[in-house]
């Protein structure tokens, strides 16, 4: 087939890629291939050959363009969402005789399996991807309570455990890690003890790299003022979205207490309809309100419920749709934050002091032979030296890799800033939803409210001069 379709120049051109294809679909159909075979289908549609299924050939060209720019992460928002969905859930019952915990039900759409954590479980998880990842985002844990833990403690720590998992999972480099994948689909008891006992004494992830043999060549030069840049920008980021998350919070509240008073104005009416206090002609004379009134409060009750139950939906969409997804921004945005910390003070530090060190042998060495030392001391010291240098090096190479990483994970900030469109597209699709249901409740309440008055007063409303469109009073 290449022989009959190539331009004689190593490449095909665009009729020569058709004539390709058109006799692959003979080949496929168990024709001889010549170069005439194709003449009989002068003026008519060439035959189309059977491709499969491409999603394999897909995958490996988008991993083959990545792994050309290493210095590019890549990976766009959807794409990062797509690599697996993790849920979260609270069992309904606490575990154990004496001693209760809670239990969290584990669910990977990419392993297809659902699991039983407990927070325990989550440490030593915790504990070992820092081991395995010590360069790149990793979210912090919600804090430990040893008693008394409340169901608004509880409800909160779920949220952050499910927020932890989603992030790891929509990592490019953990979410297909063996520690991962373990945590994720491993369903034997005491995960903690078995997480620990399988991962024991992982190699980091450096170690394991093609790219740490040739870090240096992936650092470009201005790497230190575009990191600097990046974290006075990021900084900005984070308390503005901070801000946007405490207003947001607020907005919920605001919801929320709207319901709770709706709710309370609902059973306030409900309780005046059900009044079984006597009220005769003596209090009243010949005037009928109150009666018409207890009667109108039982139809009143149930729209002022419904305002109520139309505010708490506000209040629990904008907590799920906007506050959480503001939360998991910020935790990423933190986690980053954490890194640039350890980078500062875990290899950057670790260089300075081996190159200190470095220095202090050398004075020594120097020191010795001027003083006519024995030989043996000399190449004791010129041997530290020596080793010295290479641990000197391979520190150069993991600062190298850590600045290496530091780029990807900043990307990979910019790369999830697309939350803030699902942010700003919640809040104006639940905000304009829930006025919009509210207005409806309300417009509602106003001809029930004119047709217990019109009842009272026994004459058609156009007659009433309070409502009349003559002299109309506003309440």
């Amino acid at each position: 087939i290449w022989e009959a379709a190539d331009s004689k120049q190593g490449f095909l051109s665009r009729n020569g890629l058709y004539k390709a294809l058109a006799l692959t679909a003979l080949a496929q159909q168990g024709k001889n291939i010549n170069e005439k075979l194709l003449e009989s289908f002068s003026g008519q549609e060439l035959p189309k050959p059977t491709l499969g299924d491409l999603s394999d050939l897909k995958a490996a060209s988008v991993r083959l363009k990545r792994e050309k720019s290493p210095n590019v992460l890549g990976f766009t928002y959807a794409e990062l969402s797509e690599l697996d969905t993790v849920k979260v859930e609270l069992l309904p019952e606490k575990k154990g005789l004496i001693l209760k915990h809670v239990e969290y039900e584990v669910t990977s759409q990419k392993y297809s399996c659902t699991t039983l954590r407990r927070y325990n479980d989550f440490l030593a998880f915790h504990e070992l991807l820092l081991m395995r990842f010590p360069y790149r985002c990793i979210p912090r844990l919600p804090p430990k309570k040893m008693m008394g833990a409340n169901r608004e403690f509880i409800e909160h720590r779920l949220k952050c455990l499910r927020r932890y998992l989603n992030m790891i999972s929509h990592h490019p480099q953990m979410h297909d890690d063996k520690l991962v994948q373990f945590f994720l689909s491993f369903s034997g008891s005491d995960c903690q003890q078995k997480i620990r006992e399988t991962f024991r004494g992982i190699p980091d992830e450096f170690m394991t790299s093609n790219l740490a043999s040739r870090a240096k060549d992936l650092v470009p030069m201005d790497t230190q003022t575009q990191l600097s840049n990046s974290k006075e920008h990021i900084k900005m980021l984070f308390n503005s979205l901070s801000k946007l998350k405490d207003i947001c919070e607020r907005m919920v509240l605001r919801a929320t207490s709207y319901a709770s008073d709706m709710l309370q104005f609902g059973k306030e009416l409900s309780s005046m309809s059900n009044d079984a206090t006597p009220v005769s002609s003596w209090s009243c004379g010949s005037n009928e309100t109150w009666r018409h009134l207890k009667k109108g409060f039982k139809h009143l009750s149930v729209e002022y419920g419904a305002l109520g139950d139309k505010a708490a939906k506000e209040a629990n969409d904008t907590e799920d749709q906007v506050v959480e997804k503001l939360s998991l921004l910020l935790d990423l945005i933190q986690s980053y934050r954490d890194l640039c910390e350890r980078h500062e003070k875990g290899v950057l530090q670790d260089h300075q002091r081996a190159v200190q060190k470095m220095g202090q042998y050398k004075k020594k060495k120097m020191s010795a032979t001027v003083q006519s030392a024995e030989v043996g001391t000399v190449e004791q010291l010129e041997q530290k030296i020596l080793d010295q240098e290479s641990q000197i090096a391979n520190m150069e190479n993991r600062n190298y890799y850590s600045l290496h990483c530091l780029q990807m994970e900043t990307q990979l900030i910019h790369a999830n800033l697309d939350i803030v469109y699902e942010v700003l597209e919640a809040t104006a699709t639940v905000q304009s939803q829930s006025h919009s249901e509210l207005g409806k409740v309300w417009e509602a309440i106003g001809p029930i409210i004119s047709a217990i008055q019109q009842e009272s007063m026994g004459s058609p409303r156009n007659s009433l001069s309070p409502i009349n469109n003559n002299n109309r009073i506003t309440v």
